[in-house]
């Protein structure tokens, strides 16, 4: 079967290969002049199965005043005239219960967990490096009452079986020895060990040339213009190298996914979320981080890829804009420097930022659609990275006409269309001629 993937970041580029591996023929379209060059490019570097969870949740409104009012602020919002920022935002309070937490994040961790063993079962055959590390995953607390709320997140890592461990500081010394110079900053942590951590545009490009071994066409520098609907699929994707046709087609292209959809009656609840890295190199091994923390107060990753430190973080809504704004900048600069004052030279460091595909439930959009042979990869907001060999796998499969091995009814764009918890009145209906 002839399938084309729509969209080259990690998403797409693992659908690709999986598809290959599957045997279909594959082409894949893409903008960019390479792989991962957008939202892939930079993120965080966290494979975290453990904290597959929606931002909406019992509580986030409040907080989200709160972070908004700090001088470091983790969320930023430029108000803008724009009807799907708004109607996002509706949705996303309307996920602020318990009950919707709860089922978002069922739906979750269950793609999070199958993508981890998706993606060491990849390792193991093929032997990817990616500067890929399996040293776990700690969150930092400043204060008493951080870490004496995290009962509920407890929990919900002992429901879904997820491995923990609640440190103290001697604790957190022991497996991130360089945080013994700032311990008096923070009161304890909690340590996800079965977290990984690795460079997404490494392991995207390497992907990228395995797909290629597998017979996978690459169209880079092609902008793709429409999709072209008849007879309630899809009969041709319209790029500016021309009219491109295949009997199915995976749209994997993250926040711009709704500009392509909406056209042919398909609006999905997809907004883009704006997230900054610094890259920064080390100076001193041995007191840079050995894997990822996560400052709890300011929401953002400190992550060791090789000889060098990712810090990401930030929540923006701005609608696509790609502004590089400062005081983002010095919030990660302020981050990395208080917790591994001897790991890195900040003043060399390159500064980024891509847009997350965000859906107001948390839960990315995976698997068919009301167009018969239109499936959809995308919405996977902060878990892209995380997510991306298991979407690849189970698009594939269910291309393929095999049962994927986890549920993904609760994946697909229908659940906006029945509410299900996730908000409801998103149209979804097939498109006409």
């Amino acid at each position: 079967m002839k399938v084309l993937v729509l969209g080259g970041g990690v998403i797409g580029v693992s659908t690709a290969y999986y598809l290959a591996k599957a045997g279909h023929e594959v082409e894949l379209v893409d903008r960019q002049s390479g792989p991962a060059l957008e939202t892939s490019f930079g993120n965080a570097g966290e494979v975290s199965p453990g904290y597959s969870a929606p931002w909406a949740g019992p509580g986030v409104p409040i907080k989200a005043i709160k972070w908004m009012l700090m001088q470091h602020s983790p969320l930023v919002i430029w108000p803008l005239l724009d009807p799907a920022m708004w109607r996002w935002g509706a949705m996303m309070l309307a996920n602020c219960t318990q009950r919707a937490y709860a089922l978002n994040k069922s739906r979750m961790v269950p793609i999070a967990e199958y993508s981890r063993d998706c993606l060491k079962a990849l390792r193991a055959e093929t032997g990817i490096a990616y500067d890929d590390r399996a040293q776990g995953t700690l969150q930092l607390f400043r204060t008493q009452k951080q870490l004496d709320s995290i009962g509920g997140d407890v929990d919900v890592l002992k429901q879904y079986g997820v491995p923990f461990e609640v440190l103290d500081r001697a604790g957190f010394c022991a497996v991130e020895p360089a945080l013994k110079l700032t311990q008096d900053k923070f009161v304890g942590a909690l340590r996800l060990p079965n977290d990984e951590t690795g460079d997404c545009f490494k392991f995207t490009c390497r992907l990228a040339e395995m797909a290629a071994a597998l017979g996978v066409k690459f169209r880079w520098n092609t902008r793709i213009q429409q999709l072209q609907v008849g007879g309630g699929a899809i009969t041709g994707v319209h790029t500016d190298a021309g009219l491109l046709q295949a009997d199915k087609v995976v749209l994997a292209l993250g926040s711009h996914s709704p500009l392509l959809l909406k056209p042919v009656g398909l609006d999905i609840p997809v907004y883009p979320v704006k997230g900054y890295s610094i890259t920064v190199p080390i100076t001193d091994p041995a007191y840079a981080p050995e894997s990822t923390i996560m400052d709890e107060t300011h929401k953002v990753a400190v992550t060791r890829l090789g000889d060098r430190i990712r810090v990401g973080g930030t929540a923006e809504l701005a609608g696509f804009s790609l502004n590089l704004r400062e005081p983002r900048r010095a919030t990660l600069n302020h981050v990395v420097t208080d917790l591994f004052p001897r790991g890195g030279d900040v003043s060399k460091a390159s500064f980024w930022c891509g847009l997350r595909p965000m859906t107001p439930d948390g839960t990315p959009i995976v698997g068919t659609t009301p167009i018969a042979n239109l499936l959809l990869a995308t919405g996977h907001g902060t878990l892209g990275w995380t997510m991306a060999a298991g979407t690849g796998r189970l698009i594939a499969d269910l291309v393929s006409g095999r049962q994927p091995e986890i549920d993904v009814s609760g994946l697909n764009v229908a659940r906006y269309a029945r509410g299900g918890g996730s908000g409801a009145g998103v149209h979804s209906g097939a498109a006409t001629a």
